[in-house]
């Protein structure tokens, strides 16, 4: 007999559950406990006929009422669970990175992929940067966050401290407090480091990373082989780096031998976190950056015919333009926009490497935007690679959320 509080489903949530995805919406609860449970506790998900279709933590406060964790009903959710299930994600870490050194900058845990629903784990050297974005998990991150230094320490991983960036808005959507700052680990004897400021080496390229005020959990790590597939077709050229955050691709360029990089970003703070970088590898005098919109940018280099052909090589990586389906229609036009501009800039023969990071904005629209972009500056493109994020941030077919990196290289023909 099984002691978690019961909730009855639609059909339409035991198909989706039966096909592999993990959420339960609010409107897909038939039935519940007359006694209320905890927020984010443990709960069984049945069947209108009564059949078990898994367990997972309860959300009161969010339409994602269910996130399933376990469809095994033999499961108890003990540290020993969490542990065996972190040590089977760091082991498939260590099986599809490519080399021990990506091993030192990588997600760890990503989230339903790995079956830990609203976790996110990067390791940045000998720190951890952590989100939690659901309720369930932060009821048992003190089983969590110890387990996960347990299992990379025992493994000869070197591991200083745990920094939590729970500065996220969609906290608030599951009554959650925002904060940031370490973990606490010094119940197992572990000192909190006095500087949140460390180094990673990516792609043979140093990058300073600082997981209390940078981007995200600190650094960008699922463009971790497109930056090298990007470095591999630099060399020789004259690049455009736009959009550039912190420097990655306009360094991996200029590490694999371009003439010259222009990187831009309208951020100052990012521009000198780039230079930092460059300075960092000895490559401040190969890239050149540029502070600016890049919308303004490409629509100036673009009115001046004279600039025709003065970019070998134009990498388009901007933000997710839309985190919703209400704006697609104006996301893809601002996809399109960049990218005719960087077509019509180009020679026959030149260069394009262009992504979205949104998930809303699925493969198919991307390519029939890129299309429509290619039938308007009047040139064909030759793919030469389509390419996803890296398998650190593994995608599970039945579950579409966590496919959203697009990521394209073309010669302009």
């Amino acid at each position: 007999m099984r002691n978690f509080p019961k909730y009855i489903v639609t059909q339409k949530a035991e198909n989706s559950l039966k096909g592999g995805h993990p959420w339960v919406y609010d409107t897909e609860i038939i039935s519940s406990p007359e006694t209320v449970p905890e927020n984010g506790s443990i709960v069984d998900i049945y069947s209108k006929k009564d059949r078990y279709l898994g367990s997972g933590f309860l959300s009161q406060k969010s339409k994602i009422r269910i996130r399933k964790i376990s469809d095994n009903a033999n499961d108890t959710f003990d540290e020993k669970f969490w542990e065996r299930r972190i040590k089977y994600a760091w082991e498939y870490r260590k099986s599809v990175m490519k080399s021990p050194e990506d091993l030192l900058c990588c997600r760890v845990i990503f989230g339903e992929a790995d079956s830990f629903p609203g976790l996110t784990v990067d390791r940045f050297n000998d720190l951890l940067s952590v989100q939690i974005l659901s309720i369930g998990m932060e009821k048992i991150k003190d089983i969590i966050l110890p387990a996960i230094y347990k299992v990379l320490t025992e493994d000869g991983q070197k591991i200083s401290g745990i920094f939590e960036r729970e500065d996220v808005a969609i906290r608030n959507l599951e009554g959650l407090e925002q904060f940031k700052g370490f973990y606490s680990l010094e119940n197992i004897n572990v000192p909190t480091p006095k500087s949140a400021i460390t180094e990673i080496v990516e792609n043979g390229i140093k990058y300073i990373v600082d997981v209390e005020n940078g981007q995200k959990t600190g650094f960008f790590l699922d463009q971790k082989y497109n930056r090298k597939a990007v470095a591999d077709i630099a060399k020789g050229k004259t690049v455009l780096d736009c959009f550039t955050h912190t420097g990655s691709f306009g360094l991996n360029s200029a590490m694999g031998g371009a003439l010259s990089v222009d990187s831009v970003d309208i951020s100052k703070t990012a521009i000198e976190q780039a230079k930092e970088n460059a300075r960092l590898n000895n490559l401040d005098s190969k890239v050149n950056y540029i502070c600016e919109n890049v919308f303004d940018l490409l629509t100036n280099l673009e009115a001046d015919k004279s600039n025709k052909g003065k970019y070998d090589l134009i990498i388009l990586d901007p933000p997710a333009f839309t985190k919703s389906r209400k704006t697609i229609k104006s996301a893809q036009s601002g996809y399109k926009e960049i990218n005719y501009r960087a077509m019509k800039l180009l020679n026959r023969g030149g260069y394009l490497a262009t992504c979205s990071c949104s998930h809303f904005m699925e493969d198919y629209l991307f390519v029939k935007m890129l299309k429509s972009a290619a039938h308007d500056a009047g040139v064909s493109l030759r793919q030469i690679e389509q390419r996803q994020q890296s398998p650190d941030h593994p995608i599970l077919w039945n579950v579409p959320e966590t496919d959203y990196l697009k990521f394209y290289i073309f010669q302009v023909v």
